[in-house]
């Protein structure tokens, strides 16, 4: 005999239609709740919110009422899909209520060139909500992790006369110190890092056409993140069928999101053609090149520039994607390329990225390190 509540969350479930086989009927809150779902996933009332902003701002606050944060993004993605609600994003009292996330941030930068001026303000506080939530969230990993790695790098264990730290030295070697010659015997030499500016350059080169939205918005994130890091020359490429060097925007993501305008075609080749042109230190660089493969321009380029770049020594990685939806759709052919090549080729989940960009800035094998994390690409 099943209980009462059980019957009542199926009716919930069910959507109190003629065949739910409940029989129970709903009332107050339960009532008010079963409404904000029949408005959204009724097909036979699909168009229950209607085309008014009244309609519309009501139902997003009663969203907000009846429903956890997760479950509301859900829903307001969902409405946006089925619903061809986009229009909203148009009202700034819609943006107002709208609970801010990272796809709701992936559909504004697709429709910032359309924004009414109205609106656009309105836009931007939601994306700065949602980058200063990231940037709250991920900055202190990625620069421990970052910092952590290069300061391992730097030490010098084999330094000239003129290199050694000496404090560090005797430190280090007091327990080699020989009474008998009042001196210590210097078995460990301690150096100075190396004093040049920038120990690594980072290239990010990010595929900007529509189905790479959330990923865009990590990946803005994390650049800047490693631009604030002096150790660091980070540079930010996008690219569909033309390619932008955004990296004059990574002090301030939310213009450097605003920047990028998702959708379009994707040109692999002229992206990492111009990459391989600002490239000047290549055993000392990491390529980044975060996209589904999906080559819309001249693959046998795209491949033969794979070929010079990780021939010329540099560290090359493929992310599939940068996000925490899993396994994406992608080019299985050219993965095998590039993984055949020795570039490791992977999806990459947010909180996972800081120890990538940690263990390929000290030179580990990513392929085994994405094993370990259970990031390898599955054939």
């Amino acid at each position: 005999m099943q209980s009462e509540e059980h019957i009542r969350r199926w009716r919930l479930i069910l959507g109190g239609q003629s065949n739910d086989g409940t029989g129970y009927s709903l009332s107050g809150l339960d009532l008010q709740m079963d409404k904000t779902m029949e408005a959204l996933y009724d097909n036979e009332r699909k168009a229950g919110l209607g085309p008014s902003s009244p309609n519309v701002s009501r139902w997003l606050g009663d969203i907000r009422s009846f429903f956890p944060n997760t479950v509301v993004q859900v829903m307001q993605k969902d409405a946006l899909k089925r619903l061809n609600l986009t229009q909203m994003l148009f009202e700034k009292e819609m943006l107002e209520n709208i609970e801010p996330d990272v796809h709701l941030v992936a559909t504004l930068m697709t429709l910032s060139r359309v924004i009414p001026d109205k609106t656009r303000d309105t836009a931007r506080q939601v994306v700065r909500k949602v980058v200063d939530e990231l940037l709250k969230k991920l900055a202190q990993p990625t620069q421990q992790a970052i910092t952590g790695s290069l300061n391992r790098s730097a030490r010098n264990r084999r330094p000239r006369h003129n290199e050694i730290n000496w404090h560090a030295t005797i430190q280090r070697n007091l327990k080699h110190y020989q009474p008998e010659y009042k001196t210590i015997i210097p078995e460990t030499r301690i150096g100075y890092g190396r004093k040049r500016s920038s120990l690594k350059d980072v290239v990010l080169c990010i595929d900007q056409s529509g189905s790479m939205g959330t990923s865009v918005v990590y990946s803005g994130i994390f650049g800047s993140v490693m631009a604030s890091i002096p150790a660091i020359k980070t540079r930010m490429v996008v690219f569909d069928t033309a390619v932008a060097d955004l990296t004059e925007e990574l002090a301030d993501p939310v213009e450097l999101l605003f920047g990028v305008q998702l959708g379009g075609g994707t040109d692999i080749n002229a992206a990492l053609t111009y990459c391989q042109q600002i490239i000047t230190r290549p055993l000392d660089t990491v390529l980044v090149l975060i996209t589904d493969l999906y080559e819309g321009g001249d693959q046998e380029g795209m491949r033969k520039r794979a070929v010079e770049l990780t021939a010329a020594g540099v560290q090359f990685i493929v992310l599939l994607a940068l996000n925490d939806q899993g396994a994406p759709m992608y080019d299985h052919g050219n993965a095998q390329f590039f993984s055949n090549l020795g570039v490791p080729v992977f999806a990459c989940t947010p909180d996972k990225f800081p120890d990538l960009m940690a263990a390929a800035l000290s030179k580990q094998d990513i392929t085994i390190w994405a094993a370990k994390e259970d990031l390898v690409l599955k054939k």
